[in-house]
Formats: structure tokens, sequence, C-alpha cells
């Protein structure tokens, strides 16, 4: 594969394929499942907190 057809390839289907991934990315943080996980993520920087 020469280096042309390698950038074309990559500017046309490396695109659609970092889209997807970035949409299943958000789509798995967003998940009812995963709800607990993300709000104990959410408030640890607040764990060793003098102010509340």
């Amino acid at each position: 594969m020469s280096y042309e057809a390698f950038r074309q390839f990559a500017d046309s289907w490396g695109l659609v394929l970092m889209g997807v991934a970035w949409a299943s990315f958000v789509g798995w943080a967003f998940l009812p499942r995963n709800r607990d996980r993300n709000r104990a993520s959410a408030e640890l920087i607040f764990k060793d907190s003098d102010h509340g």
C-alpha cells in the first residue's frame, strides 16, 4: 500500500471509524447501568474536603 493510498483511506474511512468510536464511548458513558459509577467518580474530588 503506497503512502497516497494509505492517506486517502485514512482521510475517508479513518474519520468514519473515529466518529463511530467516539459515539460509542459517549453512549457507553450515558448507559443507565453506569450512573452510580459516574456519580461516584464525579464526587471523588470532594472526598477529603473539609468544607462539607
